[in-house]
């Protein structure tokens, strides 16, 4: 009888503990929906500062060889790191060819390092071990910090830029902006 006693109490048992998870997981949810409401106010906040970011960014201008290009650069650590280095002048990096795919230099100083792996494309533009500026007319995965993309170029007018030899890219902050 004690046997038939305890068959019968252990689903009872059961369905009391797993009403009392159910309850608890509601209000999980009425938490999540809580956080989720705060979480929508600070995400208005972010995309301000993302906005500010952009406009800072947008300050920056680079050429390769001499020719102006029209870049989107990234709203980070990297690049807020550049803009501070910009401020004490322009700088010039003498890039090299390497792997037929992409143009490579020094930029003489190191910046904050946020690699993830990626496969780079044609026109982006990225940090390689945090000193070396990289600039892509070609394809490679590789763990690289994005620092921006050039914009409004072909794949092709990208490899008659970057792919005939060893060029020289101009990075400055433009003048009135902050």
């Amino acid at each position: 009888m004690n046997r038939a006693l305890v068959i019968l109490l252990v689903p009872v048992f059961a369905l009391i503990l797993h009403s009392g998870c159910v309850a608890s997981g509601l209000k999980d949810s009425n938490e999540a929906s809580i956080h989720l409401e705060a979480g929508s106010n600070s995400e208005s906040k972010l995309s301000e500062d993302e906005q500010m970011g952009e406009k800072r960014a947008s300050s920056i201008s680079m050429a390769i060889d001499n020719r102006p290009l029209s870049v989107e650069w990234e709203d980070s650590k990297a690049v807020s790191a550049l803009m501070e280095l910009l401020e004490s002048g322009p700088i010039r990096i003498q890039m090299s060819m390497y792997g037929g795919f992409e143009q490579v230099g020094s930029i003489g100083k190191s910046l904050p390092r946020e690699d993830r792996q990626i496969t780079a494309e044609a026109g982006d533009i990225v940090l390689y071990s945090g000193n070396q500026l990289v600039v892509f007319y070609g394809s490679n995965s590789w763990a690289y910090t994005r620092l921006g993309h050039i914009k409004d170029m072909s794949d092709k007018e990208l490899r008659s830029l970057l792919g005939s030899g060893d060029v020289v890219v101009s990075i400055r902050l433009n003048e009135g902006k902050e």
